[in-house]
C-alpha cells in the first residue's frame, strides 16, 4: 500500500518563483491499480518522485507498506521504503554499455538477492517480457520498446509489493501494449500499483481509481467512465480563472 498524507512540496525555480504542491492526499490499495493524470507542470512528477524517495516532502508524510501491512515512513526509513517499491521511469535511464543480463544481475544484487534467486527471477521476467533472446545484447543496441521492457524487468526483479509506473507504454507497439495491460492486471492481484500517464484511455482500461493533478492540487475522479469530461471541466475551469 502507498499512502500520501497531506503532502506539500515547494521549491524555487531559476526564476525565483516558488512552485507548490499542496495538501495532496491519496491511497493506493494493495490489489488495485490507481491512475494519476495531469498536464505537464501539474505537480504529478513531483509526487511520483517523492513516493520513490528521490526527494522529501516539505510537509506531510508518505508511507509505504510491505506484504504484512507494516508501514514505513519514507522520510524516516528511505532505503527501506525504496526496497518496497519497483519504479519504471518515463525516460529509461539504463547503462548503455552493459549487457542486459549483466544489468539485471546488478539490479538483483542491489536488492540483496542470492545468485540462485536472481537467476530464477531473471528467467521468469525474461519470459514475461520476451527478453530471453536479448540477454547478451548491449543495452545501447536495443530499440526503445526493448529498453522499456528491460526497465520493467529491473523494477520487478525483487518482486516488490508496490509498483510505480510513469508513462509505462512509452515505446511499446500495439501488441506489446495489450500484453502489458494483461500483465499489469495480473500483477495487481498481489501489489499496489500506481500509474502516472497522460493517456486517459489507459486509465479507463486499467484502473479502479484515479486522481487528476492540476496546478499543484489533486482531485479525485468521481466516475472513471467520464474521466475525459471531468478532466476537461477541471482544467478549463482553472484556466478560465
Amino acid at each position: 500500500m502507498i499512502e500520501v498524507e497531506s503532502f506539500c512540496k515547494e521549491y524555487k525555480s531559476h526564476s525565483k518563483t516558488v512552485f507548490k504542491v499542496q495538501n495532496v492526499c491519496f491511497t493506493v490499495e494493495k490489489g488495485s491499480i490507481t491512475g494519476l493524470v495531469g498536464p505537464n507542470g501539474s505537480g504529478k512528477s513531483t509526487v511520483i518522485k517523492a513516493i520513490c524517495g528521490f526527494h522529501y516532502p516539505t510537509s506531510g508524510h508518505i508511507f509505504i507498506s510491505d506484504n504484512e501491512n507494516q508501514r514505513v515512513d519514507i522520510c524516516e526509513q528511505n532505503e527501506k521504503a525504496m526496497e518496497l517499491c519497483g519504479y519504471v521511469p518515463e525516460i529509461t535511464r539504463l547503462p548503455p554499455d552493459m549487457k542486459v543480463i549483466d544489468f539485471l544481475m546488478y539490479a538483483a544484487k542491489c536488492h540483496n538477492l542470492s545468485v540462485e534467486t536472481a537467476k530464477e527471477r531473471i528467467k521468469t521476467l525474461c519470459n514475461d517480457f520476451q527478453l530471453s533472446d536479448l540477454l547478451n545484447n548491449l543495452i545501447k543496441n536495443l530499440s526503445k520498446g526493448q529498453q522499456q521492457r528491460v526497465s520493467f524487468a529491473q523494477a520487478l526483479i525483487h518482486n516488490p509489493p508496490n509498483l510505480i509506473l510513469d508513462e509505462p507504454i512509452n515505446g511499446l507497439d500495439p501488441s506489446q501494449i495489450i500484453a502489458f495491460r494483461s500483465y499489469i492486471k495480473e500483477q495487481s492481484k498481489t501489489k499496489a500499483i500506481l500509474i502516472s500517464t497522460h493517456i486517459l484511455s489507459e486509465v479507463n482500461n486499467l484502473c479502479q481509481n484515479a486522481f487528476i493533478m492540476h496546478k499543484g492540487q489533486i482531485h479525485h475522479v468521481q466516475n472513471l467512465a467520464n474521466i475525459e469530461n471531468e478532466y476537461l471541466k477541471l482544467t478549463s475551469a482553472e484556466e478560465a480563472k
